[in-house]
């Protein structure tokens, strides 16, 4: 077999346009910034993309038995940001090499997905006590990111988590019960001021709680009444949790996302900004070099987490659908090579990349448009971050390795 015979070259298409339009927008962006490093986005894709066709030549399945060390590797690493880190913007996150600043919690990501991958391929979720096995070893990084403190990475962990815990046979059930006790801690402090109604919704909520975890948990009858119990103490945990676990800015974003106008000059400024720029690129863009919003500085982090705004702004509503369609192609892929794996770690593989970008791009283009809070979550393949674009590039390879030996051996 020829060594790239039978990969998914739609695959590698799509990161690559990506990579190449986010170098442009990113330079578009450093125009009248003060500084030119748009081309490291282009000189990093390049190397991503040599390791991801490396990567595909690769077996993947020789990863199971490296699986703990890869566990191990990865725990370790962001163990050291908590003690070596350098701090910026108010989290410590990097760690200096050589003199390149590397963020271990990106590459924390692909090891999750690896360690997740392998465990459900030896058993699947199928009964309660894998499930919370797998939890428990995804919990020990996620900590550790949360605590660094990088929120958005850690909702990228849950959600990489629950998407393989779905494809490895967890029933849905189970899974909305394990966010349940998160949606209790914010619809307790919501609801709670609104007497009459906001009652009446929390009563509903705790009353499908109990129906649900009757309906699928092989417990009693008192052990179905656990999660119930569980909700009710979230519920009054989670105002302990905003009072002094969140920090200060993680507030900021949450408040600004309900109404960013109450401090247009803000911690509202940001999405105010960009909801503008983006409105302001109408169907066909101002042109590329020719947003106003983009041009004179008027969004912070504009050439990371907010570089949507400029694709909304200067290459309009047709350049943002195309950006959407090159996502929804790539996804789409990762799902083909899901279902036609040879056996589950690939298949589990493939699905634990696809949660990862799916997630990432749905909370990045949300926080742009007022959807969702900022998070500090980049666009995959568009935002500017070394380690981010070639962490993206080494799960594209992984998956390419799936798609490329999906073949069985033959005899």
């Amino acid at each position: 077999m020829q060594p790239w015979q039978e990969v998914d070259w739609w695959l590698f298409a799509a990161p690559i346009a990506l990579t190449v339009l986010g170098g442009v927008m990113i330079r578009s962006v450093e125009l009248n910034a003060g500084w030119t490093d748009w081309w490291r986005h282009w000189v990093t894709g390049g190397v991503g993309l040599f390791l991801a066709l490396m990567i595909a030549r690769w077996r993947y399945d020789q990863l199971l038995q490296w699986k703990w060390l890869i566990y191990g590797i990865t725990n370790v690493s962001l163990l050291l940001v908590m003690f070596i880190g350098r701090e910026e913007l108010g989290a410590q996150r990097w760690i200096s090499i050589f003199g390149f600043n590397v963020q271990p919690s990106e590459f924390a990501k692909l090891g999750m997905i690896v360690t997740i991958a392998a465990l459900l391929h030896h058993r699947s979720a199928s009964t309660i006590p894998m499930m919370i096995k797998v939890l428990l070893i995804a919990a020990v990084p996620w900590t550790l990111v949360f605590l660094e403190p990088n929120l958005g990475t850690s909702l990228v962990f849950g959600s990489i988590t629950m998407g393989m815990l779905y494809w490895g046979n967890a029933k849905p059930g189970w899974l909305l019960l394990l966010v349940s006790p998160v949606i209790s801690a914010i619809l307790f402090n919501v609801m709670l001021p609104i007497w009459g109604y906001g009652i009446a919704v929390i009563a509903v909520w705790i009353l499908l709680i109990g129906w649900i975890s009757w309906r699928t948990l092989p417990w009693s009858t008192y052990g179905n009444l656990a999660p119930v119990v569980i909700n009710l103490i979230a519920g009054g945990l989670g105002r302990v949790l905003w009072e002094y676990v969140l920090k200060d800015y993680q507030k900021k974003r949450i408040l600004m996302f309900a109404n960013p106008d109450q401090d247009p000059l803000g911690g509202g400024y940001h999405l105010i900004q960009s909801r503008i720029a983006i409105g302001a690129g109408e169907l066909t863009g101002r042109g590329l070099h020719k947003g106003t919003q983009t041009q004179l500085n008027f969004i912070p982090e504009q050439h990371t987490d907010f570089i949507f705004t400029a694709i909304g702004e200067e290459l309009g509503f047709i350049g943002a659908v195309a950006v959407l369609l090159t996502f929804l192609l790539i996804c789409f892929r990762l799902l083909v090579i899901a279902q036609n794996a040879k056996d589950d770690f690939g298949s589990l593989l493939a699905i634990g990349v696809f949660s990862m970008i799916v997630f990432q791009v749905v909370i990045n283009i949300g926080m742009t448009i007022n959807l969702s809070p900022v998070t500090g979550i980049p666009l995959p393949w568009l935002s500017y971050g070394n380690a981010a674009l070639l962490m993206n590039f080494l799960a594209i390879g992984l998956v390419q390795s799936v798609c490329n030996y999906r073949q069985r051996l033959k005899f």
